[in-house]
């Protein structure tokens, strides 16, 4: 392994070698893990090589949608054979793992963004994996789009459930679908568990999110969100949420729906998600902090870009659902060693864009939605695709051999002429910009177009700084 120039953190969520919380979210160290990656991809080949419709679906996913296997890839089954090679490359045990079955055993790469590799006593001596599993948001869905038929494994909206797309010589294919579970067996739910997951799944939904004090706001949300975790615990939960946060942004973005449309017609859904960003002002950061907590988030790296560009973020990863929150908010020049994620920020003179989007469009977490999500794709090969829909990309602005991201163009977005008028009272807009947002409107989210290359899971400070800056509001007027 070796280590990225950019700064970036990391940590192991299992093993954390006594380092306490606060310094692990200082450390920018996330490693390139291209022996990892290429030892996956050669086993993901071997596979494709033996089954054919695994290799036509691979080609379908390029052409159609503009994304690659291996980020849709949940799991692959090998020979224990292979397990030298695969802890020689950082593979180790998966001691969150809940289920396996007996004679098998899972390996995760704790410092890249990899498929978990379940390594099978029964398939020793066979040199190439005997099953791989892809992650779609429903196997009846995908089922239904290849015209699969057959009875998924695991009861309707259940925490596991899989299914056999394509059994050939042996060479098992599947699809897999999760809601706050990390294992691999389906479990049978208990007495009432559907009947609670419809009803948190509802409760969310259709929860208000306009407020006239954003303070009542999250007392509102966090009072709403202890119901859901009392009904279906906070993994099951993270899923939830979640699910409808992208739907919420969805109804508001064309990228986004162009896209989803796409992803399904081959049955997929957001599968391949790689990170969601919430914008926060620096009054609510806090209580956004909490809610991520509540639904079992850890905190990972901690950014402060501060003089340099007038933000910070807080990024978070969930152990179970395979989520990652992105967090940004204003800091001032001054701020950049203060642990914005615990300890409340005063208020400001002036607004930075993030201050200045929250104001005109609401918190992430409760009226705007959030900022953006980012996808994983054929970077390049998306790009040229969502432009024959009439969908424009921005520049990258991270432009490495191991990440590249660029937004789609903004979606623009009404200013309710209230919020307009509270930061014009408030001396944080002047008249021009006043009536430059009311009539013209906002930029309000994005679709992101990322591609990773050697596991990298990190993020690159620097880039995030431009971008942010580019999409100032004060700089777009219609």
């Amino acid at each position: 392994m070796t280590r990225a120039t950019i700064p970036t953190a990391g940590r192991e969520w299992n093993n954390v070698n006594g380092v306490s919380a606060t310094a692990r979210e200082k450390r920018f160290d996330w490693p390139l893990c291209y022996d990892a990656e290429n030892l996956v991809q050669e086993q993901i080949q071997a596979f494709l090589a033996r089954n054919d419709f695994a290799v036509g679906l691979s080609e379908r996913l390029r052409l159609e949608t503009g994304t690659l296997m291996i980020d849709w890839v949940d799991n692959l089954v090998v020979s224990v054979d292979l397990e030298p090679r695969l802890r020689n490359t950082g593979f180790t045990d998966d001691r969150l793992r809940q289920t396996c079955v007996a004679g098998q055993r899972a390996l995760w790469h704790p410092e890249a963004m990899l498929p978990r590799v379940i390594v099978d006593q029964a398939a020793s001596g066979v040199p190439h994996p005997t099953a791989l599993a892809i992650r779609v948001d429903s196997v009846s869905d995908f089922m239904t789009a290849h015209r699969i038929v057959g009875e998924p494994e695991g009861e309707p909206l259940s925490r596991f459930r899989r299914s056999a797309a394509s059994v050939e010589s042996g060479f098992r294919f599947e699809v897999v679908e999760r809601r706050g579970y990390r294992g691999c067996a389906p479990e049978q739910p208990r007495p009432g568990q559907t009947e609670a997951f419809l009803k948190a799944q509802e409760l969310w939904k259709t929860r208000r999110r306009v407020f006239e004090d954003d303070g009542e706001g999250f007392r509102h949300t966090h009072a709403l969100l202890d119901r859901v975790i009392e009904l279906v615990g906070c993994d099951v939960a993270c899923h939830v949420v979640f699910a409808e946060e992208r739907a919420y942004w969805e109804r508001r973005n064309r990228a986004a729906q162009i896209q989803k449309g796409r992803q399904d017609r081959l049955g997929l859904g957001w599968a391949n998600h790689d990170h969601h960003t919430f914008r926060s002002s620096r009054a609510h950061f806090v209580d956004l902090m909490r809610v991520l907590e509540k639904l079992g988030f850890e905190r990972r790296e901690r950014y402060y870009a501060g003089a340099q560009a007038g933000w910070g973020a807080q990024i978070l990863e969930h152990p179970v659902e395979p989520i990652v929150a992105f967090c940004d908010v204003d800091l001032e020049p001054d701020e950049t060693e203060v642990d914005f994620s615990r300890q409340l920020l005063p208020p400001s003179k002036r607004l930075g864009t993030i201050g200045l989007w929250v104001g005109l469009h609401g918190e992430s977490f409760l009226e705007a939605g959030m900022h953006h999500l980012e996808c994983r794709f054929d970077h390049h090969l998306v790009r040229e695709q969502l432009a024959s829909e009439g969908i424009a990309t921005m520049k990258p602005f991270s432009d490495l051999p191991f990440l590249t991201q660029a937004f789609t163009e903004g979606e623009r977005w009404l200013v309710r002429r209230e919020r307009a008028e509270r930061l014009r009272r408030a001396g944080l807009i002047d008249e021009s910009q006043f009536r430059q947002f009311t009539k013209e409107g906002a930029i309000g989210s994005h679709l992101e177009n990322l591609q990773r290359k050697g596991g990298f899971k990190g993020f690159n400070q620097k880039s995030v700084s431009v971008i942010i800056e580019a999409t100032d509001p004060r700089r777009h007027a219609g």
